[in-house]
């Protein structure tokens, strides 16, 4: 059973025609991964599905609900469903550790200030950071440990559905092993489906049960992560083992 069914979305920004009929299907409980070269319209895929920028046509349904042109009352009960990481944490400067995590959280449950601390508490030892964190503020704080904080607050609420927008973005190479670990962790605790944006193939590998190739606009290739290393689709190719020759570089190659 597909959780997120994506059918024909187009959308452009005058003359650059960004998206040219995405169709893509998520299975409940499935992560998948989205991947593709700069400029490949990811995160203008990844805010269509969120209902934060409307497509010109097509189709977005959630466990069978049209978000394309919902109500907004259609609308907020489909985000209701869905936590997410983005890439730069998007924290709230202005607001102390605990009050991050529990931003959403607070808005739909009826609890104390001493409450919440201690839910938040909870949810920040799942990403492996301790109490004395809760009162810092986000500039106080690493760029690995600003996103397991936003880690903590997308799973506050024990979300159906978790997106994650280049969770490793920025981060040095063990930090982003620390992140995929509790992406992975957390997504299968909830039993969750998930979506990941990446360009890191390391991620994508640690992360991702299916994998879907972006380019020109179009899905061109998905299927496993097993399958994605011995794909033989040369954009598919080049692009997964980081080849410096291949179609998606022959356009800046020198002719001699």
């Amino acid at each position: 059973m597909s959780h997120i069914q994506i059918r024909d979305i187009h959308k452009h920004f005058g003359a650059n025609h960004v998206l040219r009929g995405v169709a893509l299907d998520v299975a409940a409980g499935q992560t998948m991964a989205i991947i593709g070269a700069s400029g490949s319209g990811k995160s203008v895929l990844l805010k269509v599905i969120l209902g934060l920028l409307p497509p010109d046509s097509g189709s977005v349904e959630v466990d069978g609900v049209e978000s394309v042109n919902a109500s907004r009352r259609t609308r907020e009960q489909i985000l209701r469903k869905i936590g997410m990481l983005f890439q730069g944490g998007a924290l709230f400067d202005s607001l102390p550790i605990w009050e991050n995590i529990m931003f959403r959280y607070r808005q739909n449950v009826d609890m104390d200030k001493a409450a919440l601390r201690k839910e938040a508490k909870d949810i920040l030892a799942q990403v492996l950071l301790e109490e004395r964190v809760l009162d810092l503020y986000p500039a106080e704080l690493s760029g690995g440990m600003q996103k397991r904080v936003g880690l903590a607050r997308a799973i506050a609420d024990k979300p159906e559905i978790l997106f994650f927008d280049e969770p490793t973005s920025g981060l040095d190479p063990i930090t982003s092993g620390v992140i995929n670990r509790l992406v992975r962790d957390a997504t299968k605790r909830l039993g969750a489906t998930a979506v990941v944006i990446s360009h890191d193939m390391n991620s994508v590998r640690e992360i991702a049960d299916r994998v879907a190739m972006l380019h020109e606009g179009k899905i061109i290739w998905q299927g496993t992560v097993k399958q994605m290393g011995r794909a033989r689709h040369p954009v598919v190719r080049q692009f997964v083992h980081g080849l410096a020759s291949g179609p998606l570089t022959e356009q800046y190659e020198i002719k001699k």
